[in-house]
């Protein structure tokens, strides 16, 4: 029964999303309202499919914390491909980093790219990455909205408890604003690598906010038992 569910689950994720990226392509003409607003649908979408095809919903706590500063940015646990959607319904046009790879990908890469997706080339020294966080500040700066960002740098399995990467603590330094901690259980239903999704329930909760001003070392420290302890909390 799994993984007929689990079957026809994909079906319907991967077909929506290129659907979607396919009927994008007519945004990528116009302002970036108009992209995001389609990739907040698509989000909701698949926030709604796991719930009809795997009968597994979402639970979003600590939501007014989103609302106690102007500016922020969002630090989120990362266990499946499930939140980089499902933070888009609550966070109003999220501003990503990811691999620079993907935004080679036909569609729907031309859709991350419209929306100032920001990229970046893991393990190696480039020219982008060399002015990687000068280009993150003027992002955040000329388009208003709150930066996403994994810290623990890609996904993990549920019970993986690995070091935060050090450029979380940089990205910190040089925004100079709070950061909205993320812990989540997804990849109890979602695991990581896995074809087959089960039923039951995904938590997400934002946390309180941590002030700017902390060494960047102990703003890592402070991130890293704050997620994990509430990762822990929510089983």
């Amino acid at each position: 029964m799994i993984f007929f569910r689990s079957l026809f689950f994909n079906m319907f994720l991967y077909s929506g999303i290129a659907l979607v990226s396919i009927a994008a392509v007519p945004f990528l003409f116009l302002k970036e309202k108009y992209m995001l607003f389609l990739g907040r649908f698509l989000s909701h979408y698949v926030v709604w499919i796991l719930k009809i095809v795997l009968n597994t919903r979402t639970e979003f706590k600590g939501l007014d914390n989103l609302t106690k500063h102007e500016r922020f940015f969002v630090a989120s646990a990362h266990q499946s491909m499930f939140e980089t959607f499902a933070l888009q319904t609550v966070i109003n046009g999220p501003v990503f980093i990811l691999k620079k790879e993907l935004l080679k990908i036909p569609f729907f890469g031309w859709g991350l790219k419209k929306i100032g997706a920001i990229e970046i080339v893991r393990n190696t020294t480039t020219k982008e990455n060399l002015n990687f966080f000068d280009r993150v500040k003027k992002s955040i700066e000329e388009s208003n909205r709150p930066l996403l960002i994994f810290p623990q740098g890609t996904r993990v399995k549920h019970k993986d408890r690995v070091p935060f990467k050090k450029g979380v603590g940089k990205i910190y330094e040089t925004l100079k604003m709070s950061c909205i901690p993320v812990g989540l259980n997804s990849g109890k239903v979602w695991p990581k690598n896995s074809f087959n999704k089960y039923p039951g329930k995904i938590t997400i909760s934002f946390l309180d906010p941590i002030q700017p001003g902390l060494e960047k070392g102990k703003f890592i420290e402070k991130l890293e038992a704050e997620i994990y302890k509430e990762i822990d909390l929510i089983g």
